[in-house]
């Protein structure tokens, strides 16, 4: 278990209010680019938008190309058809890695975001050089995946839901206060059609990839906050005795935007990762 400093990240959650400049590709993916060296992709997760990256945005790009990315329907992102399952955001990504002309990749995903990152690892091959797995599910148990798939099938009689996640990702702590709120911000601004369908394939996705975590060969991190009720330290654990170069890092006392709310033992996770099997090259 690894334990945040008092602060919790929020000086950084505050700096994630800004909007960030974007670029669209031909397709209409929207992006952020910042720095220079190997790439490192970032998808954030449903109901978000690329600025939820912006304290790894701001510390990676010191060494790394970063471009954060607007998942389909999210932020300036065009969306997906109705009914899009994983495997189609998994085939938006590979688009948006050859629109960029990019040949091999670091992904890190975020819940939604990490599904596609974890697909993109078991589809792509070595084109992914290493995956990093935040908050990310495997496997629901039946009640878990009963929840999810009655909260998918509500969106679209109901709307977003704003509040429901806002009390499954942050505790009652006084120091979650900003990112919640930033959090709260973004999904007012989510496009609700181009939410139902990224829900719908996180709702359905956690067995798609499941049983690939064996065939990823690159370093694999998969990360998680100790308290996450739904991306718990379990799933985490599980994935990473299967994945050959995988391992679990557990964040104690946060739960689900773990990046926003622990972002020093985030960032210093991810420069561990970034830098497993440098040696090797």
């Amino acid at each position: 278990m690894l334990t945040a400093g008092s602060t919790k990240g929020t000086a950084a959650a505050t700096n994630a209010a800004a909007a960030l400049p974007r670029k669209r590709t031909t397709s209409g993916t929207a992006y952020h680019e910042a720095g220079r060296g190997e790439p490192l992709v970032l998808i954030h997760g449903v109901g978000m938008r690329l600025e939820a990256w912006a304290p790894q945005i701001a510390f990676l790009s010191a060494g790394h190309r970063v471009i954060a990315v607007d998942m389909p329907g999210h932020g300036k992102s065009a969306k997906l058809p109705a009914g899009s399952r994983l495997e189609e955001f998994v085939a938006w990504f590979g688009r948006f890695l050859d629109e960029m002309a990019i040949d091999t990749v670091n992904v890190a995903g975020h819940s939604m975001g990490a599904l596609v990152s974890g697909g993109a690892a078991a589809t792509f091959g070595e084109r992914i050089r290493r995956v990093a797995y935040l908050n990310g599910v495997y496997r629901r148990d039946p009640e878990a995946k009963a929840a999810v798939l009655a909260r998918a099938a509500a969106i679209p009689v109901t709307g977003v839901d704003k509040e429901g996640p806002l009390a499954r990702w942050f505790g009652d702590d006084p120091e979650s206060v900003v990112a919640r709120e930033l959090t709260r911000k973004w999904l007012n601004l989510v496009d609700p059609q181009g939410y139902a369908v990224a829900y719908a394939a996180f709702a359905g996705g956690d067995e798609t990839y499941a049983d690939r975590w064996k065939d990823v060969r690159g370093p694999t991190l998969f990360l998680t906050g100790s308290d996450d009720p739904n991306s718990t330290p379990l799933m985490a654990t599980q994935m990473a005795a299967l994945a050959p170069k995988g391992w679990a890092r557990i964040v104690e006392g946060h739960r689900h935007m773990v990046n926003l709310t622990a972002p020093d033992i985030v960032n210093s996770l991810l420069v561990e990762w970034l830098s497993f099997g440098e040696d090797e090259r």
